[in-house]
């Protein structure tokens, strides 16, 4: 079958959770970092709130059969989102996983902390990107230009709304992806204190 990509739709959410877990270890299943009863969490941060929020940018790699093999979900403002993520996402999943107590642990408590701290996502040195991204496609469907593919679809679509630039933060561990980015046009935001994280940054045209 042919893989095609087609804008969201509400019916492909469980889906962008668990691709969201099976890419969630620097591009590999982190399944087994988390119970089950945690194995939404990924998603419920880096996934389901774009598509819910705004769900005009977000696109799926459909594999033929209605099924998403990997998405493309962002904001074209980020400021505005982080707004919306406290004021409207946040109370929807706050009792299922409340703020840890003290340092975060382990892998949960950690997505814990993340989830009730938006704000991380306002990096100063990123304001001239005001869009932000999340890619990821499950790794059979990978290497066929089904990335580049879902990246042009979600920059197209920035690119209509009159959005400039688009900013993402990756996990400098993961090389793959930062060679994907490379092929595309990003370039290295220096962002003071970053951590394990590189700041890639390109216009949307």
């Amino acid at each position: 079958m042919t893989v095609t990509i087609r804008p969201y739709r509400p019916s492909d959410l469980p889906a962008l959770y668990d691709i969201c877990l099976r890419t969630g270890a620097a591009g590999g299943d982190a399944s087994a970092d988390y119970p089950p009863e945690d194995r939404d969490l990924l998603g419920t941060l880096f996934a389901a709130p774009y598509a819910v929020l705004e769900p005009e940018s977000a696109f799926v790699a459909d594999d033929g059969t209605g099924q998403p093999v990997g998405y493309i979900l962002g904001t074209a403002d980020t400021p505005g989102f982080v707004e919306r993520f406290r004021a409207e996402w946040l109370p929807t999943v706050a009792d299922r996983w409340p703020a840890p107590q003290g340092e975060p642990g382990t892998p949960s408590e950690v997505m814990a902390w993340l989830l009730h701290w938006p704000e991380r996502m306002i990096v100063p040195a990123v304001s001239g990107y005001p869009a932000h991204l999340h890619i990821d496609l499950l790794p059979d469907h990978q290497g066929q230009g089904h990335g580049r593919a879902l990246m042009n679809a979600f920059l197209g679509s920035l690119a209509e709304r009159g959005v400039p630039a688009v900013h993402l933060g990756m996990l400098t561990a993961n090389v793959s992806a930062r060679a994907f980015y490379d092929r595309l046009g990003f370039h290295v935001i220096d962002v003071p204190d970053a951590g394990e994280l590189t700041y890639l940054g390109r216009a949307t045209s």
